[in-house]
């Protein structure tokens, strides 16, 4: 796995594992797109997009796009006709397993749903 380090520099010239960790799913749709992979295994485009409530087809399109360029998930074609790509996650997106749960887990303990209008 060392071989898939990834180096991002922080403030003081010194290596920051938060901001490395952040830079690779602190966007919006990051660890969501990544914890509907982890629960659901492989999913295509469209199961994808519905799984992941309130995101746009380009929203969606361009986060993959984001992830697989940062080696988490990996994009497959499964048939050219029709045309169907499935997405899962690397080995490496696999390994923010415990990550992604433990902030699932945080917002469960800590925060409570919008309240009903």
């Amino acid at each position: 796995m060392n071989d898939q380090r990834k180096e991002v520099w922080c403030a003081g010239e010194e290596w920051c594992p938060i901001t490395t960790t952040s830079s690779l799913i602190g966007k919006k749709w990051h660890p969501v797109i990544i914890h509907r992979l982890l629960e659901n295994g492989p999913l295509g485009f469209n199961a994808l997009k519905e799984e992941v409530d309130g995101i746009s087809s380009k929203v969606l399109s361009d986060t993959l796009d984001d992830l697989e360029g940062n080696d988490l998930i990996n994009r497959e074609i499964v048939s050219e006709k029709p045309f169907r790509v499935e997405y899962s996650l690397t080995e490496f997106g696999q390994s923010l397993k415990p990550v992604i749960y433990e902030m699932r887990d945080w917002g469960l303990e800590y925060l409570r749903p919008p309240e009903e209008a």
